[in-house]
């Protein structure tokens, strides 16, 4: 790699003193690359089948988190097609693990791009709750949506604005908000020429400054008693110490989360903070020379107070859901009374064992394409939404054909009529082969190794491949 940036070493140097050297020489270290088992896919004891192939060891701090030997390209597998893992920077899996979102909760991410903060928190929750998957970019926030989709989440939404545009859909939501905040992105000068080359003393200010503005919206979207994660990769105390410091300054109802660790990783410093509090060393440092993962910084914040039951959130946003509801919402608010049924009648026809589905009726028609929309998402009316559920099937000339989201969320034994593939055979399926298998007509569900890939239409001695054409490639 090039040289690091004379004002930022020079930072470096100051603020480390004796231990700069042992920073200095960790960029010239291979970097760590990980991995992530997605468990709305399956079990650590299915995922644990994998560990061998693709040379895995754990990350100190990430319960589902994986280091992974780079020669065996776990990215060119069908298995990371079927969403069995998310290819994850191992110290960005700090985040969601100090988070701890828990199923049935409300789950905001405010900065989400590319997904791997949201697949992990979707897969903390197991399908239950909400989580709402943001991103201000509206290209970035499509490659968002496609990686939720490919994982499997069934209770995600994933929207496009900038923060303050959400505070009026969801004050006092959330139970958890994560803000894996824009920065200058130090930590990441090992793998990213960019970051080094586009870093300067300005941009940390800049984005010092902005980081307080999202801070602000999501504190206005988190509940009394909630908790959230600010986060950074990058080591400059205005963005990560000073920060908090400032935040807290101005939110005197929240605090730094006690008791809470990251094996591995280092206490936050105080002393780079003129005036620094002393509870910014509950705060954590993940640093390239002392752990096996890049620059990364962590704060736990939690906001006092409880929710008044005469108050609850679901309460106060329940006028806005029953808005929503006027002309999209079905069965029971569609008019279409034959798409209704052919929408049952599909469900019970293709995964008669996805109890989940079948009993729902939180139904939205986007266009031609209908999705199982999360019980708890308030109206969304003059919000952009990429993804506004489980997308579940489209019409297509009066009939219903079912989505590749819906397959990607399935497990087998849910499913009327299953293909199993194994790993070659899997392959040539992402690629767009056709596959030669007798079986009952119909739509099949295919796997590989127990994971759900996409669908197939069983006709005759073949099965159709229903591998969306824009996501097929040679593996």
């Amino acid at each position: 790699m090039t040289g690091l940036p004379e004002l930022f070493a020079e930072r470096m140097k100051e603020l480390l003193g004796e231990e700069y050297e042992a920073f200095e020489a960790s960029y010239g270290n291979e970097r760590s690359q990980g991995l992530r088992a997605n468990l709305l896919k399956g079990d650590r004891e299915r995922f644990a089948k994998l560990a061998d192939r693709f040379g895995l060891r754990p990350v100190a701090w990430a319960e589902e988190g994986f280091y992974y030997d780079g020669d065996t390209r776990p990215g060119k597998s069908p298995y990371h097609e079927a969403g069995a893992y998310y290819i994850q920077e191992p110290s960005a899996m700090a985040v969601v693990e100090l988070l701890a979102p828990e199923p049935g909760e409300r789950v905001l991410d405010l900065c989400a791009a590319p997904g791997g903060k949201s697949s992990h928190a979707a897969s903390r929750m197991r399908g239950e709750g909400l989580l709402v998957s943001n991103e201000i970019h509206p290209a970035r926030a499509r490659i968002l949506s496609q990686n939720m989709e490919r994982m499997g989440c069934k209770n995600g939404v994933t929207v496009c604005s900038d923060p303050a545009g959400l505070v009026a859909y969801f004050p006092g939501f959330f139970d958890r908000i994560i803000v894996d905040a824009p920065c200058s992105g130090e930590g990441m000068f090992r793998k990213d020429e960019e970051a080094r080359t586009q870093w300067s003393p300005e941009n940390v200010a800049l984005c010092a400054a902005r980081q307080q503005e999202i801070l602000n919206c999501a504190a206005a979207m988190l509940r009394p008693g909630g908790k959230l994660v600010y986060s950074t990769c990058t080591f400059a105390p205005e963005e990560d110490e000073g920060a908090v410091e400032r935040f807290l300054a101005s939110h005197p109802e929240f605090s730094i989360g006690e008791g809470r660790e990251v094996p591995g990783a280092s206490q936050g410093r105080p002393q780079w903070v003129e005036g620094g509090r002393e509870d910014l060393s509950r705060t954590f440092r993940i640093w390239p020379h002392k752990a096996d993962g890049e620059g990364h910084y962590l704060a736990l914040l939690e906001k006092r107070g409880e929710v008044d039951s005469g108050e609850d959130v679901g309460q106060v946003s329940a006028g806005r859901r029953t808005k929503r509801a006027e002309g999209i919402r079905m069965p029971g608010y569609c008019r279409d009374k034959t798409l209704c049924k052919s929408l049952e009648t599909m469900i019970r026809e293709i995964c008669p064992g996805a109890e989940w589905l079948r009993d729902r009726k939180e139904w939205i028609l986007f266009g031609e394409q209908v999705y199982l929309l999360p019980e708890e998402m308030p109206d969304f009316a003059g919000l952009k939404v990429l993804r506004p559920g489980l997308h579940v099937a489209t019409v297509r000339k009066g009939r219903l054909e079912p989505a590749h989201a819906l397959a990607a969320a399935l497990k087998e034994q849910e499913a009327a009529r299953v293909c199993r593939l194994d790993e070659e055979q899997a392959k040539r399926y992402v690629g767009g082969e056709t596959i030669s298998q007798a079986g009952e007509k119909g739509w099949t569900l295919v796997t590989v190794d127990g994971y759900s890939l996409g669908w197939g239409k069983q006709a005759g001695g073949m099965i159709k491949n229903h591998y969306p054409k824009g996501l097929r490639r040679q593996l």
